[in-house]
């Protein structure tokens, strides 16, 4: 896609985070097989329901400005998915609590990048005076800050104790 305009620049960004929506998921998914606590996988269910929730309502921002919702991949995400497996997922960490801790790390920083996409988009579309979009786009954001303080909680409450005495 060719980028002349704000408005292709805030299709794409759009673009590239339902991509990262589609990666995080996965990834998502696979913290919570991994994890012990029941509060972390409880909120990394929590976590799996809002990513399929920002995935449905950004596809449909995408889809309303006549754009393909796939025509982006975001490596930026790849990244971070790809340190989630090699730290929290796949890492050689004998204890529960320590593997918890990281999990918490490595989604948060997945949620940090999610943040920085949502904000941006919802920057442009408020340049753009495209309001309907910016209230889809605060929602998404609400829900994504929402989400990294909740692991912010679970990590300061239960598991970065347990796994300090590990």
């Amino acid at each position: 896609m060719s980028i002349s305009t704000l408005k292709d620049l805030y299709i794409e960004q759009l673009q590239d985070i339902h991509s990262a929506n589609r990666q995080a998921l996965k990834a998502t998914k696979e913290l919570h097989e991994a994890a012990s606590s029941e509060e972390l996988k409880s909120a990394l269910a929590s976590g799996v329901k809002g990513i399929e929730d920002g995935i449905e309502q950004v596809k449909t921002l995408i889809k309303s400005h006549d754009a393909d919702p796939r025509a982006e991949h975001c490596k930026g995400m790849e990244g971070l998915v790809a340190e989630a497996r090699a730290h929290a997922i796949e890492a050689d960490i004998s204890d529960d609590d320590v593997r918890d801790a990281s999990i918490i790390s490595q989604y948060q920083r997945m949620t940090h990048y999610g943040i920085a996409g949502y904000g941006t988009a919802h920057a442009f579309a408020s340049r753009l005076d495209l309001k309907q979009d910016c209230d889809v786009l605060q929602t998404c954001l609400d829900h994504t800050y929402g989400g990294d303080k909740h692991m912010t909680s679970i990590a300061s409450g239960e598991v970065n104790q347990a796994a300090a005495l590990a």
